[in-house]
């Protein structure tokens, strides 16, 4: 358990427990929204960390269940998501509820997920949200997420893609590759 400010606490719950506290949270929230990277540029540990992160997806795929609670233990704000693949962490779904919103709980949420995916040794963290969600939209690209695609969904209308890369370097070819900056001497010593 994490405290917080104003009587909040975090927890990381498991995936039962999650679906236990969630309820009708989830329905609450929502009711209103309709070239591969060279493993030569990565360090060992990095590349350690991807082939613990292989084994974990033939045994038990890794994922993240995080709740905060207020001070009466009433559950009023969530993220999960799971491991995709060696690479990818699919930060899924996250919610407050109303009566909670404008506390800074989501960032909370947002970083603690970042710090705990980032040091597990994923390389990159996306997600998709509906393109006019701007107070997810916004926190992200505060905290370094850039835009990765667009999607038309059937169920839940024009999404947005967005990708934290973990590893500096990475994040620093996609910005050359997207146009926003210039190669520079170590972009050009990559290929």
């Amino acid at each position: 358990m994490k405290m917080l400010h104003d009587g909040y606490y975090l927890r990381e719950l498991s995936k039962e427990e999650f679906i236990n506290v969630q309820g009708d949270n989830g329905k609450e929230v929502f009711s209103n929204h309709h070239f591969i990277f060279p493993n030569k540029y990565l360090s060992e540990e990095e590349k350690s960390k991807i082939s613990d992160l292989n084994k974990e997806m033939d045994a038990s795929p890794f994922n993240l269940h995080l709740v905060i609670f207020d001070k009466e233990d009433n559950f009023v704000a969530w993220s999960y998501g799971f491991q995709e693949n060696a690479h990818n962490y699919y930060m899924c779904n996250s919610g407050v509820v109303e009566s909670h919103r404008r506390k800074g709980l989501y960032t909370i949420l947002l970083n603690e997920t970042i710090k705990i995916v980032s040091e597990k040794g994923f390389q990159i963290i996306y997600s998709r949200h509906n393109v006019t969600n701007n107070s997810v939209i916004i926190p992200k690209l505060k905290a370094g997420f850039t835009i990765s695609n667009m999607e038309l969904n059937d169920v839940f209308g024009v999404l947005v893609h967005l990708k934290l890369y973990t590893n500096p370097l990475r994040r620093k070819v996609n910005d050359y590759r997207s146009g926003q900056v210039a190669p520079d001497t170590e972009i050009n010593s990559l290929f």
